[in-house]
């Protein structure tokens, strides 16, 4: 899996799920006091090894590809010094455990040839587990542009958050997140084009503008086909967005220099809202036109205003 390299800058991993913590502690602290005295060691957090094979896969993991290369090195590297961070689960009526972060981990260890790995045990609801998994995800560098935007899409459809929630509880700025949720709006093929790694998130942010799905499509493929970068991508849809009209009134306006700043300032407007924007400016005077055909355009707009 090719990751992209055009996706804003991330904070430090741990920021969010030590949000999250605060909101389980009275249910961790209730279950603690009805278990039939755990050891201490459980109850201070500390790792116990777990058997790999007691522990069941996280039905809320938002990434559905592993980088085989990736893990392999990984399982090279825990064959050698151990796995250094303990992963997280959850004990289950079964008497088994479920996995709420580290599964990279406990694949590699697995893959090691490993019999138990370390963990910390946490008294979670499912709700909080799905939570909790989402928010660790969004937080680490090896989820493609595609896994981000469902998994923004999750919290939001399930926890009800805003995008200004959202990026609070993911340590993100709301602008990446409102981008990321804009690229459900691609064709599925597209959509597999940025998953897959063919095209960058900055190539996919960069064709949001043209909305109608069989143009995106036709747009996509003629940058796979020609390996364009993300300058030329957004040059290119600009071009499609404003094609050249042969009229006497549109002839007489091209003869008239733009500002270089005022198109720069059109260009960033695009891309920032993912939106077609014209500027109209005579000497320092003018009007900013942007439109929408969507609802949800016009709401996401309305945020990112207001915001």
């Amino acid at each position: 899996m090719t990751t992209a390299t055009e996706i804003p800058k991330r904070r430090a991993l741990g920021k969010g799920l030590e949000s999250l913590l605060p909101r389980v502690q009275a249910t961790v602290t209730a279950a603690v006091e009805a278990a039939p005295k755990p050891p201490a060691a459980e109850v201070a957090g500390k790792p116990h090894e777990i058997p790999v094979g007691e522990i069941d896969r996280n039905p809320y993991q938002t990434r559905s590809r592993v980088n085989e290369q990736q893990l392999t090195e990984l399982a090279n590297s825990i064959s050698a010094t151990g796995v250094v961070q303990p992963i997280v689960v959850r004990p289950l009526p079964n008497g088994r455990f479920q996995l709420i972060a580290g599964e990279r981990r406990w694949l590699a260890s697995q893959k090691a040839g490993k019999e138990t790995v370390p963990a910390i045990l946490r008294q979670v609801s499912d709700e909080q587990a799905m939570e909790m998994t989402i928010v660790e995800n969004l937080q680490r560098a090896d989820l493609n542009p595609m896994e981000q935007a469902r998994a923004f899409e999750r919290l939001g459809r399930e926890f009800k958050l805003t995008q200004e929630h959202m990026a609070q509880r993911t340590g993100k700025d709301r602008a990446s997140v409102s981008n990321f949720l804009r690229l459900l709006r691609l064709p599925t093929e597209v959509q597999g084009k940025v998953e897959s790694g063919d095209l960058s998130f900055g190539h996919a942010r960069a064709l949001l503008p043209l909305e109608n799905p069989e143009t995106i499509l036709k747009a996509a493929q003629k940058v796979t086909a020609l390996s364009m970068s993300v300058r030329q991508t957004e040059s290119y849809v600009q071009g499609l967005l404003n094609p050249e009209k042969k009229t006497k009134s549109e002839d007489k306006a091209k003869e008239m220099p733009v500002d270089p700043n005022v198109r720069e300032a059109q260009d960033r407007l695009q891309r920032s809202l993912g939106l077609k924007v014209r500027i109209e400016d005579k000497n320092g005077r003018g009007r900013v036109i942007i439109e929408y055909s969507r609802l949800e355009d016009f709401d996401t707009l309305l945020e990112a205003l207001g915001n």
